[in-house]
């Protein structure tokens, strides 16, 4: 499974504008019609595209405040992992979920309207897993924000 340079500028204009329209999309990479869908569709075979999404203003449906919270657990065991990771997926707020290495073991990205909804998330955590440490950094600025990757690096 390789992409070529049509494929890379298929999977850019989507990234930037998923609502495009077939014909507006071949226009954009120089083939008619048919031939863009079929593209599409083995994209989407191939796993290259999970899903098609649309992006909302945070800022209009009252969540423009973004949090990272840095958790620590003493607790290593792949039980404990499923119920955090179970736990996590059943709080909307959280919109990012990563195990790091290093000091801490997770970083969640959440966003909420305000420090009284924060504190309801932080309860809601806190009651449904044990955890050794939680650290929130409210983000001040947001200086970029994308869920368009590079596509430079996929294989040809």
């Amino acid at each position: 499974m390789t992409i070529d340079a049509t494929d890379r500028k298929i999977l850019a204009a989507l990234q930037a504008d998923a609502g495009l329209s077939l014909a507006d999309l071949g226009k954009q990479v120089g083939l008619s019609t048919t031939p863009c869908w079929r593209r599409i569709q083995r994209l989407e075979q191939e796993g290259y595209i999970r899903k098609r999404v649309v992006l909302l203003d945070r800022a209009r449906l009252n969540v423009d405040v973004t949090v990272f919270v840095a958790v620590r657990t003493s607790n290593h065991s792949a039980e404990w992992l499923e119920k955090f990771r179970n736990v996590v997926a059943g709080i909307p707020e959280v919109v990012d979920l990563y195990r790091l290495s290093g000091e801490i073991d997770y970083l969640l990205r959440v966003v909420i309207p305000d420090i009284k909804a924060y504190d309801a998330f932080y309860r809601k955590l806190i009651e449904r897993i044990e955890l050794q440490d939680v650290s929130s950094m409210f983000a001040m600025e947001e200086m970029k924000s994308t869920t368009e990757i590079p596509l430079s690096y996929a294989l040809s």
